[in-house]
């Protein structure tokens, strides 16, 4: 009997700078589940000019072109070509190509979809600020631990993030898939799972590393995020407190697929 197969998505917009180091992080965390599974990855190179493509079949990933340029497009057609290919994912995971997945990442997805989990929500952190001041730092930890729990085991946080996502491919036939939006497409896709009663384990144990960049590729993304803390940190009354977090102005709502990023 063939292991089942675990299809990652990357969607990258030129990325050749930091895509390399990506596909190092998914290729160990593959590596961690050799007997369980087996892993891959493919790269959504969308509406690329640089040499993001070549980077990633040297990263021994697959690569599909695309000129969408949109990150639920570049998502969303990743995870259709995982699907419809002559032997189809089972489960796909997806990440960002400025991101580096943990070497436990795919296994705590393959454990959660053993266990009858329709999906798997991760969360997020950053490991290098150099370029932004430590009170940027400080504002964003604040208001990222502020979502605190939300209720039980394994429903540790209200993040989504698509650096840190997997689904069952079945749950994510049954709701659509991902939509095609410039930003967001992540947190819809959540949301969907979430209305039709699907159980999603929040998983806050298994951070994906990511970038602090604030030039982003997704408009309004995390890149969007920190530009935000940065405003409000040089636009704070002198003696303010910096790690004031308002929850539900950074979430936009108070739903179960809230996210900031």
């Amino acid at each position: 009997m063939s292991l089942p197969l675990i299809g990652a998505v990357v969607p990258a917009h030129d990325e050749e700078a930091l895509l390399a180091e990506c596909l190092d992080g998914l290729r160990v965390a593959a590596g961690a589940v050799a007997d369980r599974a087996r892993v891959r990855v493919l790269v959504v190179a969308d509406a690329c000019t640089d040499g993001t493509a070549e980077v990633a079949r040297a990263g021994g990933a697959d690569v599909l072109l695309l000129g969408a340029r949109n990150v639920g497009c570049a998502r969303a057609a990743g995870a259709a070509a995982l699907l419809s290919a002559y032997e189809p994912a089972g489960w796909l995971a997806t990440t960002d190509a400025d991101s580096v997945v943990p070497p436990d990442w795919l296994a705590a997805q393959l454990g959660a979809w053993e266990a009858g989990a329709a999906a798997w929500v991760g969360t997020v952190e950053v490991l290098d600020w150099a370029g932004l001041p430590r009170a940027v730092h400080a504002r964003y930890r604040a208001q990222y631990d502020d979502h605190g729990e939300a209720g039980g085991p394994g429903d540790a946080h209200r993040h989504v993030h698509g650096a840190s996502l997997g689904v069952a491919a079945a749950a994510y036939r049954a709701v659509g898939g991902f939509p095609p939006l410039a930003t967001g497409e992540d947190v819809a896709l959540v949301a969907r799972l979430d209305r039709a009663g699907l159980p999603v384990v929040r998983d806050g144990a298994h951070p994906v590393a990511t970038s602090a960049r604030t030039d982003g590729r997704a408009p309004d993304g995390f890149a969007g995020h920190l530009r935000g803390i940065v405003r409000s940190v040089f636009t704070a009354p002198s003696g303010s407190p910096l790690g004031t977090p308002c929850p539900e102005a950074r979430r936009g709502d108070s739903g179960p697929a809230a996210r900031i990023s």
